[in-house]
């Protein structure tokens, strides 16, 4: 009997042992992730920032460049879905980032996510971004809130997108849902 009670004595102190090990080790690799999660989740906030401040300031060079040369976006949120290279959407918005930076007009754009994922080096962003377009006496000439999803990966310390996907028009609340 003191045998039988020794040796299930014995296995659950192993198990509880070795139970508090994998729940160390877990909590320590959970430690680990949020830490890395953090840091990368501020290096695309300030992606994003920098990818905002672009458009406002009519920088069309600095735009270009936060995305990496064989980039492509997909525009699906109106009749004409088509997929382009960077270098043919970015001709198609030249204009506007030359009149915003003459003064002609004001451009705004704004990001907010609903969902992250990503590593060390990758990201999957998905969210909203709401484009504002004013001439020069503040009339609106579009303003529109889309669907988006970014897949942006990163060189050295700099994170480039290499797939911007406009998914949909999306709506006021959806944006005021997404909070700011």
């Amino acid at each position: 009997m003191n045998k039988a009670l020794f040796i299930i004595s014995t296995i659950l102190t192993v198990s509880i042992g070795s139970t508090k090990a994998t729940t160390t080790l877990q909590s320590s690799t959970t430690k680990i992730q949020t830490a890395q999660d953090s840091t990368r989740l501020a290096e695309l906030d300030q992606y994003w920032d920098q990818l905002a401040k672009t458009v406002i300031e009519g920088d069309y060079e600095g735009y270009g460049a936060l995305y990496h040369e064989d980039a492509v976006v997909i525009f699906a949120g109106g009749e004409n879905k088509t997929s382009v290279p960077i270098a043919k959407a970015l001709a198609g918005w030249k204009q506007g980032f030359l009149d915003t930076k003459a003064g002609k007009r004001h451009d705004k754009v704004e990001f907010r996510m609903s969902q992250r994922i990503g590593d060390e080096t990758t990201a999957h962003e998905t969210g909203l971004f709401l484009f504002t377009s004013m001439d020069r006496d503040g009339n609106i000439l579009s303003k529109g809130v889309t669907h988006l999803e970014m897949l942006l990966v990163k060189k050295g310390n700099e994170w480039l997108a290499v797939m911007e996907y406009q998914k949909s028009k999306g709506t006021k609340e959806e944006w005021e849902a997404l909070g700011g």
